[in-house]
């Protein structure tokens, strides 16, 4: 039991320091902003590490954090494979193709009040229905390969996509839509000059959001069909053959991998948003 004594000094450690740095004159600066997190990550992990082997925990219950690392440093081509089946040919083919298609369909929907009052509440009864209703029929239309996986991913994004870009799109102002109008600019002047800037950080907004459905909607389709590859084919079949350190490393990956496709994003956004308030400071 010693490893639960030194577990809670540990964490206790962790808090004191984080809350120093949290309150300390330089919490700012950009070291104490990077500093706190992850010594709030390493003291989870140690934490987890200790808890693990002092209470004998069984790993098909919850595996230690070495054994996970262990796991993930000899599986790394497989799990490579098993990267580029759900993310970059499910979940990025999908989410591109949806959130263009998106933005099309939202200007569409701008200047016609008939897609307006028609096509958004049809897109909110679509967006509720659950995943593991629409999923399995999609893999029946479009086969078990990467190609059903983007289909679900397109039918995940489209709707938040397109909900967050027409309000974007009505966000200015009836004064600054005058004033354009006084200036003799046309309509897709004004579109471009005026009202797809106004709109960027709505539109960021759902591209941030389906950054995150996209992952979820390729690993949970591939549950209902797949080939012999990829995240959800292979989170699935390790459950049932109770290796669970397998589990784990595939959901680092996916961590991994949605954050930084989350981060690209918010990256892009902040050059293209460098103006607006939420972006200041």
């Amino acid at each position: 039991m010693i490893e639960v004594v030194i577990a809670a000094l540990v964490w206790i450690a962790g808090w004191w320091i984080n809350s120093r740095l949290a309150n300390s004159p330089a919490a700012k600066t950009q070291a104490v902003k990077l500093a706190v997190p992850l010594i709030f990550g390493v003291t989870v992990l140690i934490v987890w590490e200790l808890l693990v082997r002092g209470l004998e925990v069984s790993m098909v219950i919850l595996p230690a954090p070495s054994l996970i690392a262990a796991r993930f440093a000899t599986s790394i081509p497989i799990l490579w494979q098993d990267f580029s089946q759900t993310f970059i040919k499910g979940a990025l083919s999908g989410y591109i193709m949806g959130c263009v298609a998106a933005l099309l369909m939202a200007v569409a929907v701008d200047r016609s009040d008939f897609l307006r009052r028609g096509l958004l509440p049809v897109g909110n009864f679509v967006a509720a229905l659950p995943i593991v209703g629409t999923a399995p029929i999609l893999v029946m239309w479009f086969g078990f390969d990467w190609q059903s996986k983007a289909a679900v991913v397109v039918v995940m994004v489209f709707f938040p996509m397109l909900v967050n870009t027409v309000a974007g799109l009505r966000e200015t102002s009836a004064m600054q839509r005058d004033l354009m109008q006084t200036y003799a600019a046309s309509y897709w002047q004004s579109f471009f000059k005026l009202r797809l800037p106004a709109a960027l950080p709505f539109i960021f907004n759902g591209l941030k959001i389906s950054t995150t459905l996209a992952l979820v909607g390729a690993i949970v389709a591939e549950f209902f069909g797949s080939p012999t590859v990829g995240m959800g084919f292979r989170i699935s079949t390790s459950v049932g053959q109770l290796a669970l350190d397998m589990v784990w490393a595939e959901i680092l990956v996916a961590a991994l991998a949605g954050s930084a496709f989350y981060g690209v994003i918010a990256l892009v956004e902040k050059t293209l948003t460098f103006w607006h308030p939420s972006q200041r400071g």
